[in-house]
């Protein structure tokens, strides 16, 4: 059992900055991958970034590659997704997620075993 617990998201303007954070709590994350998806409404869940855990392999998606940059803290068991250069059409609802079982970064939201409750970041022009 894992729990994911997500801070961070709020309101920015255009150009501005946020940072989220995604504190697991329970198994051990040695072989997992974490990830960050978002949500817009009308949209299908998408994977916007991920690292593995052990070797610390990293996937950006192309929409977000430059601007957003995951990180993690094994001692804290934390990830962190720095959000820059924030546009308007970043607005969404961010979760974190954890694969326990493969080390292989999949982009399938059916492929994560345990996920974040969500929250929302709004990009306003």
């Amino acid at each position: 059992q894992v729990e994911l617990v997500e801070t961070g998201g709020g309101l920015v303007q255009a150009g501005g900055s946020l940072r989220l954070s995604c504190a697991a709590s329970g198994r051990t994350l040695r072989s997992a991958v974490m990830a960050w998806f978002r949500q817009a409404p009308g949209k299908e869940r998408e994977l916007i970034t991920a690292i593995s855990w052990s070797g610390g392999t990293t996937y950006y998606a192309d929409s977000v590659k430059g601007r957003f940059t995951i990180s993690k803290d094994n001692a804290k068991k934390t990830v962190y997704l720095q959000m820059n250069s924030l546009k308007p059409e970043d607005t969404a609802v961010y979760y974190c997620a954890v694969d326990l079982t493969r080390p292989i970064i999949s982009s399938r939201p059916r492929a994560y075993d345990y996920w974040g409750q969500g929250t929302q970041v709004t990009v306003s022009s």
